[in-house]
């Protein structure tokens, strides 16, 4: 299948509205929803007019994380020889595990600075991250980036930057898993966890599993390649990492914890 859907919803003078950009206004509205539905429930103790501060925090802490992640991790070599461009975010350049390291950094600066439990603001953060997650890998595969290797699957998609074979989809399978699977797992435990923090190591390890896996059918990045003899990348190695510090978040939610106590807020 040829994939040629254009990235722009529509453009005026010089503006142009994408659809990846829609997608990442759509996940954050979704965290909005929920962050307010949690608080409800009495999952999340916070005043409901500070969610929106929340989020602006997490917004600009993802980005940051993102991005300092892909220029020093994925393609350092590059912007060593162009220090101007390490803010061209437009140019393209961001790396999830950096969002996510980002996102959890900005829920602990959050909670310190407002005074919050720290693992109750990282425990709703990765509950609303795989949202993101979902969304965000649909504007991938919209932007016909980060595709998969090559296949000859019958649902094989033929990308414009991405020579002239099918390739997986695997923007859709990071959605599918690492999106709405790993959302449904976590929203269905939120009521079963005894304290904070579990959800989080969770989070980390589910992500880590699921998004190892499907690294072997996404192409390694070009300007890194393989590791360890041409077998493994570099989304794999972070996994691992994500994975072990997942574990230990989990341990320290079950040896410190942090009781969960679920106090409803009745609507007047």
């Amino acid at each position: 299948m040829q994939w040629n859907l254009d990235p722009v919803i529509f453009s005026m003078g010089p503006l142009q509205v994408r659809w990846y950009g829609l997608m990442y206004v759509i996940g954050f509205i979704c965290a909005g929803f929920l962050f307010n539905r949690l608080i409800k429930e009495g999952f999340l103790q916070m005043d409901k007019k500070k969610i929106d501060s929340f989020i602006t925090m997490q917004i600009m802490f993802m980005f940051v994380g993102a991005r300092s992640a892909y220029v020093f991790i994925y393609n350092w070599d590059y912007y060593a020889y162009h220090l101007t461009e390490l803010f061209a975010v437009w140019k393209g350049g961001l790396s999830f595990h950096g969002a996510v390291a980002g996102f959890f950094l900005g829920a602990i600066f959050f909670a310190k600075r407002n005074k919050l439990p720290v693992l109750q603001l990282t425990d709703i953060t990765a509950l609303a991250g795989p949202l993101g997650v979902m969304f965000g890998r649909i504007g991938n595969f919209i932007n016909g980036e980060l595709y998969g290797r090559v296949t000859d699957v019958s649902w094989g998609f033929i990308f414009p930057g991405g020579g002239p074979y099918p390739r997986h989809p695997s923007q859709l399978y990071e959605s599918l898993f690492e999106g709405l699977i790993l959302f449904l797992i976590l929203w269905f435990i939120r009521t079963k966890v005894k304290s904070y923090g579990m959800i989080t190591g969770i989070f980390f390890i589910i992500y880590g599993i699921f998004r190892y896996f499907i690294e072997f059918f996404r192409e390694a990045d070009a300007q890194l390649g393989y590791y360890f003899g041409g077998t493994t990348t570099m989304g794999q190695i972070l996994c691992l990492l994500q994975i072990v510090f997942g574990i230990a978040v989990l341990i320290y939610a079950v040896k410190r914890p942090t009781p969960v106590n679920r106090i409803e807020v009745k609507e007047s």
